[in-house]
């Protein structure tokens, strides 16, 4: 046992899989087991480990260049093609770029945006961020709060309601819809609670809705038909930003550029780290539309300083290997393998729709989730998380490395580059995994 502080972890459950070497869509221990990397990383590497030319890219990269800021006027090459680059393929308005490291300060990042901009066009009361029940967005004091998952608020006494942050319901039809509403009746009822939210709150009190295309670490959760569409009507109807968090989606995770493009979104915000340098070093874009950052640096310029920045953010390595694998993912088309390979994917998954276990199967491209029940007919769940987590061993024993999320969900994310074979090994060890944990299953509630 080592002296670190793990992150997202049970402190008595620490190094139960010490990971050495990777190598494609395969990782091995420090006993040299081979392990199918079933959430790529954690939702991120899409291109797998051990790609070399990512590799050389960096290495040059550090030797002709090993660090540069971004404040008071300086700048480098590889920042500002990246910026350009991100603007070019957004699907953000007139996009500006801010560079940072992680989801997390991006998402921080957008709150000081906001906030930063409505002052500037002076309506400073309008700063209320509405969230989602089982949102992912960081773990920083304000991208925390945005997080809709009680266990990342737990002892933490965040500044939620001192931050604006406004909760509503989580578009999960498999949970939150009503017996024979149709996922198009849950959408609308869904938007004509946003709207009565809104309207309670003061239209002119709300900034901006943030979503997540797909919902990640609150259990890969599709949204029903009509969804985003019924939601942008009401936000545009009350002037209220769409804040597009794509820390998980972007990058060919659902078959697509970004989710925006696959669900029909069009935000004023976008947030994007994780596959956008395949994980392979830190890096992420918080992006508005070109209007906002108009306004902000007017203001800006009164100050004589945007006032915020981070050492490391537009690192010159960061920026470098994000820049190459753009480039593989275009080179590659990346995005239209990953489309395929998610039709190869979600129907085999679906037939676990069949298991004991299984209530739901849910997904979308190559990202997807099983929620294990006590009962499937009452959509009971079981009491505790340990049936998830009992699946997750199970899986991890059988070579096979998924995420059990709360709710006893499976989550599965495997790298883009992933081919039929090693799909059919995915599934093959699952179903294993499966079936062990039934027996185990029978002796929980």
């Amino acid at each position: 046992m080592t002296s670190m502080i793990y992150p997202t972890t049970n402190p008595l459950a620490i190094e139960q899989l010490v990971l050495e070497r990777g190598e494609g869509v395969y990782v091995y221990d420090s006993n040299g087991k081979r392990y199918l990397e079933g959430l790529a990383g954690l939702w991120c590497t899409s291109l797998g480990y051990g790609n070399e030319e990512i590799i050389q890219t960096a290495e040059e990269q550090m030797r002709k260049f090993t660090f540069c800021h971004l404040f008071g006027g300086k700048s480098h090459p590889s920042a500002m093609e990246l910026a350009e680059k991100l603007a070019t393929i957004s699907p953000v308005d007139d996009a500006r770029v801010f560079l940072g490291t992680s989801g997390s300060d991006a998402n921080d990042t957008q709150i000081k945006n906001i906030r930063y901009y409505f002052n500037a066009i002076g309506k400073p009361e309008k700063r209320k961020i509405i969230s989602r029940d089982k949102g992912y967005h960081g773990v920083t004091v304000a991208s925390a709060s945005l997080t809709g998952l009680s266990a990342m608020h737990a002892h933490f006494d965040l500044p939620v309601d001192a931050l604006g942050i406004l909760r509503t319901t989580c578009p999960h039809y498999y949970r939150e819809g009503k017996p024979g509403e149709s996922e198009s009746e849950f959408s609308s009822r869904l938007a004509d609670e946003l709207e009565t939210l809104i309207l309670r709150e003061d239209p002119n009190t709300i900034a901006a809705f943030i979503a997540e295309p797909v919902c990640g670490a609150g259990g890969v959760i599709v949204p029903p038909e009509g969804y985003f569409e019924k939601v942008q009507a009401i936000l545009n109807k009350y002037d209220i930003f769409l804040w597009d968090d794509e820390v998980i989606c972007g990058f060919g995770r659902l078959g697509s550029d970004f989710g925006a493009t696959k669900l029909n979104m069009k935000p004023d915000l976008m947030s994007c780290a994780k596959a956008l340098s395949s994980a392979y070093v830190p890096v992420s874009a918080a992006m508005v539309r070109g209007e906002i950052y108009e306004a902000m640096s007017e203001q800006a310029a009164e100050v004589g300083v945007y006032g915020h920045g981070y050492t490391y953010g537009g690192h010159p390595l960061g920026c470098a290997v994000a820049i190459k694998v753009l480039e593989i993912y275009e080179r590659d088309n990346i995005f239209d393998h990953a489309q395929k390979m998610g039709d190869y994917f979600q129907p085999k998954l679906k037939e676990f729709a069949e298991h004991p276990l299984v209530g739901e199967v849910r997904g979308m491209g190559l990202i997807g989730a099983l929620e294990l029940v006590f009962d499937k007919d009452s959509k009971s769940p079981f009491s505790t998380n340990s049936v998830g987590s009992f699946c997750q061993k199970a899986a991890q024993e059988e070579g096979l490395i998924v995420r059990g999320l709360a709710g006893n969900n499976i989550a599965l994310c495997p790298p883009l580059i992933i081919n039929e074979e090693q799909i059919d090994e995915l599934i093959e060890k699952l179903s294993v995994a499966l079936d062990k944990t039934l027996d185990y299953a029978k002796t929980e509630k």
